[in-house]
């Protein structure tokens, strides 16, 4: 699996969000929930999706288990912050660097992805997670269910402290 370094620039975020566990996995009613008003976002980037994962600063990724609490977010890209729908809320995305990969295969199959990011890459590399949020890029057409679908996998990284 491929891994590319990127420095990403701050961007601008409108959708919804809902607090959740993997044991209490709420993503399909937020997406459900997204879908429909998305139509209603002016001033958009490109027509891709966002899904981002927000974790507490204080998480330590290797404590992280399915009933640690995040706040998972449904959103897309925008310009500029005006004429926002009153069911949606903005965000910003903190700029920074981070590690994308492509995640090729149906929602369900993402653990494999997730395994080696974290399991493999991460911990053989010269970078550490940084404590930013996570996220994924979703094509207009995405479907979660469809074995060829392909997403963006950021990772929010920093190096490596040296310990010296």
């Amino acid at each position: 699996m491929q891994a590319t370094i990127t420095q990403l620039s701050e961007k601008k975020l409108v959708g919804n969000s809902l607090k959740m566990s993997l044991s209490a996995d709420k993503t399909a009613a937020l997406w459900k929930s997204f879908m429909p008003l998305q139509k209603l976002i002016k001033h958009r980037v490109d027509s891709n999706l966002i899904a981002m994962q927000v974790y507490s600063k204080s998480l330590i990724f290797k404590d992280f288990n399915p009933q640690t609490e995040f706040t998972k977010c449904a959103m897309v890209s925008v310009h500029k912050f005006e004429d926002i729908p009153k069911e949606l809320e903005t965000r910003i995305l903190e700029g920074g660097l981070y590690v994308v990969f492509i995640h090729k295969g149906a929602a369900k199959d993402f653990p494999k992805t997730a395994n080696y990011i974290f399991n493999e890459w991460l911990p053989n590399s010269e970078y550490e997670l940084d404590q930013r949020p996570h996220f994924e890029v979703l094509g207009a057409n995405y479907n979660p269910m469809d074995a060829q679908a392909e997403e963006e996998v950021w990772i929010p990284i920093k190096p490596v402290a040296s310990h010296s």
